[in-house]
């Protein structure tokens, strides 16, 4: 009989904007009642349709600084002129209760969390094409011009790095995302390195039954 660890898996799930992880990682939580997304927190502005607490947790810049150095955040990265973070509060709780536990960060965090917690799961987010990836960010009309070049220049940066992660996830059909998410989170729980201990009978027993099971 094989023993594998209760301990839920951490999940870290990265993607330029504009690539739609936000609905997929949305999608995969209503399907997966084993799934926790920590909320990270940012010093941007909230949006129109931002909640706080769930959306992120907004801190201004002064408040996230101070937090970095009181040891807040499990990591924190500055993009676009902003900080995020992830902080440290529940995830371990929840890891421990096994349950499997989403980190949405951008790839300087996820780049922390590896070096940290090199087991977890990294899963990067693609746009389908980069013509794509430019309608989506233009469709947004959150973000000055300026702001959508820089965000594209930033997410043609970021597509660069798909070679750090585990698995490369195309978001050309979110239904098509999800599933395939979820396929890569069960074969991880296959792995090998995730079995605690191998519980076999004594080698003399299983010969024993063997021979009984032969000659009835």
């Amino acid at each position: 009989m094989i023993k594998t660890r209760k301990r839920g898996t951490l999940i870290v799930i990265s993607a330029p904007s504009g690539a739609g992880k936000g609905t997929v990682i949305s999608r995969l939580l209503e399907k997966e009642n084993n799934l926790w997304l920590s909320v990270s927190a940012t010093s941007r502005a909230p949006r129109t349709n931002d909640i706080e607490g769930v959306t992120y947790y907004f801190y201004s810049k002064e408040e996230f600084e101070d937090k970095i150095k009181e040891g807040y955040f499990l990591e924190y990265a500055e993009y676009a002129g902003n900080y995020y973070g992830t902080p440290k509060k529940f995830i371990e709780e929840k890891l421990n209760e096994g349950i499997d536990v989403i980190l949405e960060i951008e790839i300087q965090g996820a780049m922390q969390i590896k070096k940290l917690i090199p087991e977890a799961l990294f899963i990067f987010i693609m746009p389908p094409t980069l013509q794509e990836l430019k309608r989506r960010l233009v469709g947004r009309n959150t973000d000055s011009k300026e702001k959508i070049i820089e965000r594209f220049k930033i997410a043609y940066k970021e597509i660069n790095e798909v070679s750090k992660y585990n698995y490369v996830v195309v978001n050309d059909e979110v239904d098509n995302a999800v599933s395939k998410i979820e396929a890569i989170i069960k074969a991880e729980k296959c792995r090998v390195d995730r079995i605690e201990e191998v519980l076999l009978s004594n080698e003399e027993e299983y010969i024993h039954e063997l021979l009984v099971d032969m000659n009835d």
